[in-house]
Formats: C-alpha cells, sequence, structure tokens
C-alpha cells in the first residue's frame, strides 16, 4: 500500500493487539547500534513506520517510531513539530549516503519539541529496526499472555475456596500489585484486599464506583481516571445485593487493616487521560429491580501494565457469578437451574425455578444482511423479545437461541429473520428447538422476517399421535436424516428447487440429487399431490 492510499489520522484507528516496546528495550539492542541524541529517553513504541515525505503527517496515527533519511528535509523545526503534533512516539535518522551526520538543527528541533532522536548507524538496515522492534513486541505478548494465565489460574481457584469473594479480591489485589474493592452504588465497601490508596484515590474510586452502578439506561460498563499518580478503575457487576439487607452486611464486609505504604512512582499511560473520570467502553446495562442495589468492582494500582484489563475482566466474571446469591430472585433462579442442569439435574426438576409453569416458545434468529450476531446483539433481541434466556451461539454460521415463556409471543424484529416452534412444555424443548430450526430455514428460504411453526390441525388432528408416529416411522424407514430433512424442506417449500437449496445452503443440483433419491428409496412417484400429501402427513410427526 502507498502512502497515498492510507488513512488520515483524524480517523480513530485500533491499536495493536501486542503491548508497547519502551524505548530503552529498543536502545539495548547492541547488535542495531542505535543511539539517542536528543530528546527524552522514556518512549513507548507501537508501531514502526519508515517515509521520506516532508510532512508525513496525514500517514500516521500515533506512536510510531518514524524511519527516514531526511531526503525532503528542508525545515526540521516544522517537521518535527509536524511529527510531534502526528503523536509520533520517536525518530529514527539514518546517516548515509543523504546527510553524513545527523544535521545539527535537527537535533535542537527535537530536544526543542521533546522528541526523541536516535541515529540509524549506515550498516543498520532500516527493516532491520522493524524486525527487532517486532520481535520485542512478540516477547511482550508472550509475557503478558503467561502473566494473564497464572491470574487465570489463581482466581479461579480462589473462586473454588469456602469464602470465595474476599479469596478473589486478595489475588486480584496481588496479581495487579494494589487495592480491589467490592463497593455497592452508594460507595459501601462490602470487600477489601490490598493496600490503602490515599484518600483522594479513594474519593475518587468511590464516584468511579457510583458512575457504573448509575440506574439509567446507558450507564458504562468500565470507567478509569487517576488521582495523585494512582492508576484507578471501576467495573459493574452483574450482581446486586438485596436493598432489605443494606442495612446489616456484617457477614459480607470483610475488615480493613492497615497495610504498607504505596512503593514507587506511577507510570503514566501512553494515551493521555482525562483529569476528571473517563468513560471507557460503554455499554448499555440491564434493568435494575427495585429490589437490589448494584456492585462495582474498583481497583487502584500504582502503575498500569499490559494484560491488566484482561485480568480485571476475568474478576468480574467471577464475582458477578459469586455475588449472584444477592440478585433478584428471577436471576438467582435462572443461574440456580444453570448450575442444577450442569451437575445433572433433568430439565422437569429445574424447571420451577424459571418461573410459572407453563409451555414455552423455542426461537431461532439469524441477521437480515448474513453478520455473524455477537452476545450483546444477542442480549438486544432477547430484550427486544422479552427473555434473558438467550444463546448467541459461537460457531460460524450458529443461529441465535430465544427461550421465550407465556405470555410473550415471538414477533418479527428489524434486521433479523425468526423462525419459531409452537409453545411446548418443558421435557419437549428438545423436538421444539429442531422445529425452530426448520421455521428458521424456511424463513429464510421464503424471505419472510418471522416463520411460525404450525400445530397439527383438521384431519391430521383426528389421528391419535401414537399411531401417527408409528405410521410415521415405517414409512419414512428407508431414509436416512439427511434425505428425510432434505424432502420435508422441499415439500414444505411447494417442490421449488432453489428456496430448498436457499433454506438447506446446498446447491440446487444437490436438492435434486436427494429428492431423486428419497423417490427411489421409497419406491413413490413424487410428482403425485397424494403422495407428497401422504408423505408429508409423516414428516409432520418428527
Amino acid at each position: 500500500m502507498d502512502e497515498s492510499s492510507m488513512p488520515s489520522p483524524s480517523v480513530t484507528a485500533p491499536g495493536p493487539p501486542t503491548p508497547p516496546v519502551p524505548l530503552a528495550a529498543l536502545l539495548a539492542r547492541e547488535e542495531l547500534g542505535l543511539r539517542r541524541i536528543a530528546g527524552p529517553a522514556d518512549a513507548d513504541l507501537l508501531w514502526v513506520h519508515t517515509s521520506e515525505m516532508a510532512d508525513p503527517y496525514p500517514y500516521l496515527l500515533g506512536g510510531e517510531l518514524l524511519l527516514s533519511a531526511g531526503v525532503l528535509l528542508t525545515d526540521p523545526d516544522r517537521y518535527v513539530a509536524r511529527l510531534v503534533e502526528a503523536g509520533a512516539a520517536a525518530l529514527g535518522f539514518g546517516v548515509r549516503p543523504v546527510h553524513e551526520s545527523v544535521p545539527e538543527s535537527l537535533v535542537e528541533a527535537c530536544d526543542r519539541h521533546g522528541l526523541p532522536l536516535l541515529e540509524v548507524p549506515p550498516e543498520t538496515p532500516f527493516t532491520t529496526i522493524a524486525r527487532a522492534v517486532w520481535r520485542l513486541m512478540a516477547e511482550a505478548r508472550h509475557r503478558e499472555l503467561r502473566r494473564v494465565t497464572r491470574a487465570q489460574q489463581a482466581l479461579a481457584t480462589a473462586a473454588a475456596r469456602p469464602d470465595p469473594v474476599p479469596a478473589v479480591l486478595h489475588q486480584l489485589a496481588a496479581h495487579l500489585d494494589g487495592r480491589a474493592v467490592l463497593l455497592t452504588a452508594t460507595g459501601e465497601e462490602l470487600h477489601t484486599a490490598g493496600r490503602h490508596p490515599s484518600p483522594e484515590a479513594a474519593a475518587a474510586l468511590a464516584r468511579l464506583a457510583g458512575l457504573v452502578t448509575r440506574d439509567r439506561p446507558g450507564a458504562p460498563a468500565s470507567a478509569t481516571d487517576t488521582a495523585g499518580g494512582t492508576q484507578l478503575s471501576a467495573y459493574a457487576l452483574g450482581g446486586e445485593v438485596s436493598s432489605a439487607s443494606s442495612r446489616d452486611r456484617s457477614d459480607l464486609r470483610t475488615p480493613t487493616r492497615a497495610d504498607r505504604p504505596t512503593q514507587g512512582q506511577a507510570r503514566d499511560e501512553r494515551r493521555t487521560h482525562a483529569r476528571d473520570e473517563r468513560v471507557t467502553a460503554p455499554q448499555p446495562q440491564p434493568q435494575s429491580q427495585p429490589q437490589g442495589e448494584r456492585l462495582a468492582l474498583a481497583l487502584a494500582t500504582c502503575r498500569r501494565e499490559p494484560g491488566d484489563h484482561t485480568v480485571a475482566g476475568i474478576a468480574v466474571v467471577l464475582l458477578s457469578l459469586l455475588t449472584a446469591p444477592h440478585r433478584g430472585t428471577d436471576t438467582a433462579g435462572r443461574s440456580a437451574a444453570l448450575v442444577r442442569l450442569l451437575l445433572g439435574a433433568s430439565p422437569a426438576e429445574v424447571a420451577p425455578l424459571l418461573g410459572p409453569e407453563g409451555p414455552w416458545t423455542v426461537v431461532h434468529a439469524r441477521r437480515t444482511d448474513g453478520t455473524r450476531a455477537d452476545a450483546l446483539t444477542a442480549g438486544a433481541l432477547g430484550a427486544s423479545l422479552g427473555s434473558t434466556l438467550v444463546d448467541a451461539g459461537y460457531g460460524e454460521g450458529d443461529a441465535v437461541r430465544v427461550l421465550l415463556q407465556e405470555p410473550h409471543a415471538p414477533a418479527p424484529q428489524p434486521g433479523w429473520t425468526l423462525g419459531a416452534a409452537t409453545p411446548t412444555p418443558l421435557p419437549a424443548l428438545p423436538t421444539a428447538d429442531l422445529r425452530a430450526a426448520r421455521a428458521l430455514a424456511h424463513a429464510e428460504a421464503t424471505r419472510t422476517p418471522l416463520a411460525t411453526e404450525t400445530p397439527a390441525t383438521g384431519l391430521a388432528a383426528l389421528v391419535p399421535p401414537d399411531r401417527a408416529a408409528a405410521h410415521a416411522r415405517a414409512l419414512l424407514a428407508p431414509l436416512t436424516p439427511p434425505l428425510a430433512g432434505t424432502l420435508r424442506c422441499w415439500l414444505s417449500l411447494h417442490g421449488s428447487w432453489d428456496r430448498t437449496a436457499v433454506a438447506l445452503a446446498v446447491h440446487r443440483n444437490t436438492v435434486r440429487q436427494r429428492i431423486g433419491r428419497c423417490a427411489e428409496l421409497l419406491g413413490m412417484d413424487l410428482n403425485d399431490m397424494d403422495v407428497r400429501t401422504e408423505l408429508w402427513f409423516a414428516l409432520r410427526q418428527e
């Protein structure tokens, strides 16, 4: 890609998937022969870029080590000022063949504007420097992954202890070398671990916790700030504490104790942080329940290291699960049902935990534009349908599945194609799941926003179900499940080859071959309406 096609810095570019490389680490590679001759010694490198343009500002993303031989260097002061304005981290200047040495005016400009300037010897190609930076990034990424893995194992082990919440906070504080606090929306500390921050930092931390636990739409899921050199962050948890128990939480609160004072100086982040609370990753929060009080995980550390946010995210998930007993009864009941199912209970045994008895409706859905739905998008669909029981799917092409309970009924949703089974009791949900999948395939083939499976009525309803099922098994015995599925889809679409191919995601010739094979195995003429009617009756019994 040439520079003329590169994006403007006004477009926010995503950060690299690896931690930044300290300038000192690159200078420590003696084989490169790099020498810092101007500017500060501290800098974090996010990228390496080579440019001989007189003004590379429009093509920089920020955080680059810019390498140049100064081919078009005419005004060093303006050149350096533009690099600093673009957010470049450092400038590497290659001597020879254009310049025998680094121009003194460039050295002075870098000192004046605070941009690190490196002298690149003639024997060091720019590609060698780039390769060294990428290698350092890979090593940093490997260290980060190992650190996150160790923290994940320690947090998971702590969550299995008899006192899981204090244990998780203790491990989190130890791995982040700071303070971890479980706070209510009013700023009350339920559990604490790690060294005490300064009063200024503690007050700012309480404000952050109040920010992420605000009971209103659009409240952020996390927020960060700095106070007195201390890095602060707060994360909203899924758990809630019952308001009725807010007056007496002696069973939840952990006694505080004085710890050793904070050691070391905080290192500034590579990105500029606002003085006031800065919201990160804004996400809609679930609607609060009137009987619950939201919780937040608050962290105070002397520095931020790569992987800290990931470690904190693991702790947020664990603490959300661990605080489930203090949530509203509906959510806690669903969590209990999930646990019992995982431990071997039958669906009928956990049904009372999911709410009032009644039929359930299984809905399958896919985005109309064909894009895969993430967990947040799937959750929004569930909320629109009136349910929190949503499976976003994880494989490519997986449908989103939603469980609805009366009085909720599926309705068309903008941007979605839906297929719904008829309401069914809990033990029959696996069969309803299959029927919802068929309904979704039918909706996609016919380009309708919602297809609902219709129950057997009329003459078909007069035949006893057991006798109808026995007849269907005997009639369809020669067919394999894929052939039976193809035949059912083909008949439901009135024998349309093209629509059946769309519904099954296969070529139309494949549909023809399968239908021909069905006719051969059954020994029937599938062009005969009587034959089609009998087969449709049998296939409806599945």
